[in-house]
């Protein structure tokens, strides 16, 4: 006969979350079949998202004179007092339980408990997994970006500026990452490579290039391991004395 577990968050003890399950009774054996353990932790690690919640699977085996489980999970590195969590009622023998990025990073431990029909504690096993918080890159823009003149001759030299923040807290000025400039044409929907330049140590970067064209202008930032990607608005530049040759 399937068992069949009901999951819910029924104490807050020494900083663990409890749940509890109940199984249906099984043909009964001449001796005890009291055996449990826990037979996986799903994801593990389990990866939390910052604004977001994470669910993991505690799924466990037990004898068939087992009536009841209960499964708490605790941070290893001490306890902490967490409020309580809905938990999904699951099929045989299985609970689950919500992360957010509240909870503790770190090593966490399992404990599933058993008893018998009569209430007795009769089986107990331990498994360990890991809660992590999501690497996430922060936020960057470019900011007074600027193409100058905005009426050049054909030839003559254009001037750009900008800067590059990132949001650790407040907008503040990056240094060392390369920022590149591209050009579109009137008429065109192509963004071309111009020039590049390296942000200094408030974020500000500089570069020029010859004018040829009339057209947009607007500085772009790859981004990296640690930091999204970004664009400036465009900024428009007249040139005249011929057209444009590339």
């Amino acid at each position: 006969m399937r068992k069949i577990a009901l999951g819910f968050v029924s104490a807050l003890v020494g900083g663990a979350m409890l749940v509890t399950g109940a199984g249906a009774a099984s043909a009964t054996t001449t001796k005890a079949d009291t055996r449990l353990y826990i037979r996986s932790i799903t994801p593990n690690p389990v990866v939390v998202k910052k604004g977001e919640e994470t669910t993991a699977y505690i799924h466990v085996r037990a004898g068939s004179d087992v009536k009841k489980v209960e499964v708490s999970v605790a941070p290893v590195d001490g306890p902490r007092t967490f409020a309580a969590k809905s938990v999904k009622p699951l099929e045989s023998w299985r609970f689950s339980v919500g992360f957010t990025d509240a909870d503790a990073a770190g090593k966490w431990k399992a404990t599933a408990v058993a008893f018998d029909d009569a209430g007795k504690q009769v089986a107990t096993d331990d498994a360990y997994f890991a809660v992590e918080l999501a690497k996430t890159k922060a936020d960057t823009r470019i900011s007074r970006f600027s193409a100058e003149p905005y009426k050049v001759r054909k030839g003559k030299s254009i001037y750009f500026s900008g800067r590059l923040l990132v949001d650790d807290d407040s907008w503040e000025g990056v240094r060392g990452e390369k920022v590149n400039v591209y050009y579109r044409a009137n008429g065109s929907n192509t963004w071309k490579w111009v020039t590049s330049a390296t942000t200094k140590w408030n974020g500000k970067f500089f570069a020029k290039t010859k004018a040829y064209r009339s057209g947009w202008f607007r500085a772009s930032y790859a981004g990296s391991d640690e930091l999204n990607s970004s664009t400036s608005r465009p900024d428009y530049v007249r040139v005249y004395g011929s057209w444009w040759r590339h």
